[in-house]
């Protein structure tokens, strides 16, 4: 496999499809920017939580870096910073 996938899944338990939206659209826009950083070869599957729906975008993005970073698959070459978040990808 050259590249990565990306699977997104929200649960309608988040709120309707405007929420679901936008947090979909958060989470693509985070790996967009931040894909030439991730090894290549990888299934990434986020599952969205309750607390996205009221994080914002920097929150997501950190929590989501950090846990990249704690899963080995960013390069050891890309900007690391340190993201803060956990590794159960749980806003906090």
């Amino acid at each position: 496999m050259s590249g990565n996938r990306l699977g997104i899944t929200i649960s309608t338990k988040l709120g309707g499809s405007v929420i679901r939206n936008r947090i979909r659209r958060r989470y693509k826009e985070i790996y967009r920017l931040n894909e030439a950083n991730l090894l290549a070869g990888y299934d990434i599957v986020l599952v969205a939580r309750m607390q996205s729906r009221l994080a914002q975008y920097r929150e997501l993005e950190s929590s989501i870096l950090a846990l990249f970073g704690k899963l080995g698959i960013m390069t050891s070459g890309s900007n690391k910073r340190n993201m803060g978040g956990n590794a159960t990808g749980v806003i906090t």
